[in-house]
């Protein structure tokens, strides 16, 4: 009886609809048919979670208390008309702070770096350089990819039920810490392949040492920055910023700084301890390795979190390896004495590449989650044959593509100049050196945006959550793209024997 009432009140929705509004109804209807739900008079509903993908708004919207036959469509088209309206002001404004700190992260990263490697531990075992870009890379597999999810999930009205929010919010949280645990892990014995087959050895007691400190320099950040993650989504919903144009960015901005001084402070404390009391490293990875089954029973209770629990591991680690790639090009390009100036910088036009490019694949996501089915989309966006349809055309995403790459070198600029400063301000950076590195930020960015572009919509139409896949690869691709642009702009102006300052 309450089936039919139910079934009533849809039709009587569809009345006051549109067509394209009343297909997508039956479209995101059609994908939990098959097995029979249960509705009482209180509307509860019982589910079985292999019934959901992930690209179902992260979840279904019964399971926030109102039953998708029962929900008016207004909320979803008030969304949709709040982003169509963003003004370009607005979203610049919304953008550049977010930015500036972000920038002003990266660029005291790339400070702590520089004096870092001057540390014993950084000397002994040069393959935590290659831990640096895998490790800086969790950002963006972990905690860009959730601010992202969650970004969606405040846009698509998702968060609005107190106990479906915190509900969401813990199960993502732990899901996060077991990705970190995991990814410092592989990261870490990456590392040491990499260090063993460039050098030819590689002893037991430096594995060791870099498998304790990539996995606590991972569970300790992604620890702080999900919960600073958590309050900006909320903060941000409350005093109605999108969090599409300031979560991704700001995560960035603590990021990059909190990361290195963990891993800058953790290699070193274990690296006290590695000649006298070498069981402290193996108490350290067994614990960490001991809370992995609370981490999975926790992100099990949200259907969300246990969807990305099966299926959100393919992007991350891929990711997690290209970032090494980024990382073995640093160490090999660090180790040459007249290219070592490079580590200042990496950070910067890694972090700077990875902020712009997240922002701008969350910003077409959200998109797509609400105007569009899994496996639909726009017209004209069936290929990416064209890259250029990135910068032209009239909608707010091709505006924030060209918002982005416009703030790519007044942005760099900036950073450039408070480098100059933080190191003392006695050199200039020379007019060569700032061509080089400038241009090499433009080509990345540049690169990067077409790439977001086409990727977001490619994982779409296959029915996979851009939230989840497009961020890793992008950020990952980032930090290749940057390092490698970087090394040869140092090595072209180290060829015409351009000192790189004046």
């Amino acid at each position: 009886m309450v089936v039919q009432e139910s079934q009533d009140t849809k039709l009587t929705h569809s009345d006051s609809v549109s067509p394209s509004q009343q297909n997508r109804s039956n479209t995101s209807l059609s994908q939990f048919s098959g097995n029979s739900q249960h509705f009482t008079s209180n509307e509860n509903i019982y589910y079985e979670p292999e019934e959901y993908t992930e690209t179902d708004f992260l979840l279904p919207n019964q399971l926030y208390g109102r039953s998708r036959l029962t929900r008016s469509p207004q909320p979803k088209d008030a969304n949709v008309s709040g982003a169509l309206e963003e003004s370009i002001c607005s979203m610049v404004v919304q953008i550049l702070v977010p930015f500036l700190l972000a920038g002003l992260g990266t660029v005291s990263a790339g400070i702590l770096l520089d004096i870092a490697q001057s540390w014993e531990v950084f000397q002994e075992i040069t393959e935590i350089l290659i831990l640096v870009p895998a490790v800086l890379g969790m950002k963006g597999n972990l905690e860009m990819t959730l601010a992202s999810r969650l970004s969606t999930a405040v846009n698509a009205g998702k968060m609005d039920s107190p106990r479906e929010k915190w509900m969401l919010i813990a199960g993502n949280l732990a899901l996060k810490q077991l990705q970190a645990t995991v990814l410092g892990l592989l990261a870490s014995l990456m590392a040491s392949l990499l260090g063993w087959m460039a050098e030819g050895q590689m002893p037991f007691n430096h594995i060791m040492l870099l498998c304790s400190t990539s996995v606590s320099t991972a569970f300790v950040a992604s620890l702080l920055q999900g919960i600073v993650m958590v309050g900006v989504i909320i903060g941000s919903k409350r005093i109605g910023i999108n969090p599409d144009n300031v979560a991704t960015p700001i995560a960035a901005s603590f990021g990059d700084l909190i990361t290195l001084a963990l891993l800058a402070c953790f290699s070193q404390w274990f690296y006290s301890f590695i000649e006298l009391y070498p069981y402290v490293l193996y108490l350290v990875n067994l614990s960490f390795l001991c809370l992995i089954p609370a981490w999975v029973a926790a992100s099990s209770k949200h259907p969300a979190s246990e969807i990305l629990l099966h299926t959100g591991w393919e992007p991350i680690i891929i990711a997690m390896l290209i970032s090494s790639i980024g990382g073995v090009i640093l160490d090999k390009t660090v180790l040459d004495p007249n290219l070592a100036g490079i580590i200042v910088y990496a950070p910067v036009i890694n972090g700077v590449g990875g902020n712009l490019v997240s922002i701008q694949s969350s910003r077409i996501s959200t998109h797509l989650h609400l105007k569009y089915s899994p496996g639909q989309l726009p017209e004209g966006r069936q290929s990416c044959s064209n890259p250029w349809h990135t910068f032209f055309g009239s909608g707010a995403n091709h505006r924030s593509a060209k918002i982005l790459l416009l703030l790519v070198i007044p942005g760099q600029l900036i950073f450039l100049h408070v480098i100059h400063l933080i190191k003392g301000g006695h050199t200039l950076p020379s007019p060569l050196f700032t061509i080089a590195f400038l241009f090499a930020s433009l080509i990345q960015v540049l690169i990067l945006l077409c790439m977001a572009d086409c990727l977001v919509h490619c994982l779409w139409r296959r029915g996979k959550d851009p939230d989840s896949y497009s961020i890793p690869y992008l950020t990952a691709l980032g930090d290749l793209l940057g390092t490698a642009l970087l090394s040869i702009a140092f090595l072209m102006l180290w060829c015409i024997g351009d000192p790189g300052s004046v």
